[in-house]
């Protein structure tokens, strides 16, 4: 009798526990997209696209994917949340942005330097004040996700506590954001300006506070070569070696003024990535924006060390720096996402950022498809992160950050949506026409964070 009560106790307990288990499994119907590879390469083999699909979670990660009606058979029991007639993709992922240029963003009239002298440094020197930052981050955060962004990698300031502010706020969500302090010791006023000597200690000291604290990330931030001296760059390289799983985030050749500034002050260089190459900070973490200028013996080191390249068409446009060689970069075997680059970058929608970025291909006689675009701005750019295996689509296991999408927000796009054919098409218009009124819902490690009003 006493064996037959604790099995029977044994066998509730278990029923409850399962029962509980499957309360937390949530399964959410849709259209649903996400991508296994480089469509340019692989075709319709690179991507999943289930028309009535569903897409199951379990504890902020994802478990199932596929068509409904086989899903449903498996997952009976889940709780479900039903959005057929919109579409489901793997959260976009902004592989470069400024968050404290968020409040200078369409500035007026000027090209890089100029147009980093006359607004992007006077707006900077705000976010000494941690409570300040804290709000302009709270705002940036928050574009992000109405956007449908969930990832991004985002220059603070000179300023620990723009660090501090950026990545306290992006915990309130649980994102998976990768940050870090600028160092910037010459060529800049002397109200934003650091040491080789400070910049190292601070920077070692925000790793030591932020780098893999929950879904965070730290990234060794030189703004450019012209504004970092000999020495800063390498102090900025003994960070990298002593914290090798840390990124290095900075920019290159995006002006031909910058490119020739760079020629004067590093002589010795036998051009501008083979500065941050010599000083040790190329490689399979390293993300240089823009690139619009490089040579082609660069993008072959480029594609040598593994490094990556922030393609950032609003931005490269917005200040007449030229048209990034997207398909020549993708054909050496380099690693590309898609950039905002807010606040030369007109807006936080990687839609809009996508439509710019097919405008650039055209004016080069080529061409790029909604697939391959959104593939940039999915899986490709958590590939230029090294974080596929954990971001950018719906493969087992991967955190479960995605955006719930209306196909048509406008009448004109709910017209043109009507009359395409093909799923290439409606991403296409989806693209064209879109921006942040098509994101209907946001979610973060498979908690919603954004809901349309």
């Amino acid at each position: 009798m006493r064996l037959k009560f604790w099995m029977s106790l044994w066998i509730g307990l278990s029923l409850v526990s399962a029962s509980q288990a499957l309360a937390e499994v949530k399964a959410y119907r849709a259209s649903i997209l996400h991508f296994t590879g480089d469509p340019a390469r692989l075709g319709e083999q690179a991507y999943q696209y289930f028309q009535d699909g569903a897409l199951v979670i379990d504890n902020g990660s994802v478990r199932d994917v596929g068509p409904h009606s086989e899903i449903a058979k498996k997952f009976r029991d889940a709780e479900w949340v039903d959005y057929s007639g919109r579409l489901i993709v793997p959260g976009f992922v902004d592989t470069h942005v400024h968050y404290p240029q968020t409040e200078m963003i369409a500035a007026y009239g000027e090209q890089l330097l100029q147009w980093l002298n006359t607004y992007t440094f006077p707006t900077e020197r705000k976010y000494k004040d941690y409570d300040y930052a804290r709000k302009q981050s709270r705002f940036f955060i928050d574009q992000l996700l109405r956007n449908g962004t969930t990832s991004a990698l985002v220059f603070g300031t000179v300023h620990p506590e723009s660090v501090d502010a950026l990545f306290d706020e992006a915990s309130r969500f649980n994102m998976r954001l990768i940050g870090g302090k600028v160092m910037m010791d010459r060529n800049a006023p002397d109200y934003l300006v650091d040491t080789a000597e400070t910049s190292y200690a601070e920077s070692k000291a925000l790793i030591q506070k932020w780098h893999g604290k929950n879904r965070l990330l730290y990234a060794i931030t030189p703004r450019f070569a012209p504004t970092s001296t000999p020495e800063q760059l390498a102090a900025a390289g003994r960070l990298k070696a002593e914290f090798p799983t840390t990124y290095v985030h900075t920019h290159v050749s995006e002006n031909p003024s910058e490119v020739e500034w760079v020629k004067s002050l590093f002589p010795e260089r036998s051009g501008y990535f083979d500065v941050y190459e010599h000083y040790g900070l190329a490689g399979e973490h390293s993300v240089f924006a823009h690139g619009v200028h490089l040579t082609d013996s660069e993008f072959d080191r480029i594609a040598a060390t593994r490094s990556s390249i922030a393609f950032c068409p609003t931005s490269n446009l917005f200040l007449g720096s030229g048209l990034f060689k997207l398909l020549p970069a993708l054909d050496k075997g380099i690693r590309v996402g898609m950039g905002t680059d807010v606040g030369a970058g007109t807006s936080f929608s990687m839609l809009q950022t996508m439509n710019e970025a097919y405008k650039v291909v055209q004016l080069q006689g080529q061409k790029l498809s909604s697939l391959q675009s959104f593939y940039l701005a999915t899986l490709g750019g958590a590939q230029a992160l090294g974080l596929d295996d954990k971001i950018g689509s719906f493969k087992t296991g991967n955190e479960a950050d995605f955006v719930v999408m209306n196909w048509g927000a406008t009448p004109l796009s709910k017209l043109r949506n009507k009359n395409s054919k093909t799923l290439q098409e409606k991403l296409f218009v989806l693209l064209t026409l879109g921006d942040d009124r098509n994101v209907v819902e946001t979610y973060v490690a498979g908690k919603r964070v954004y809901r349309a009003k």
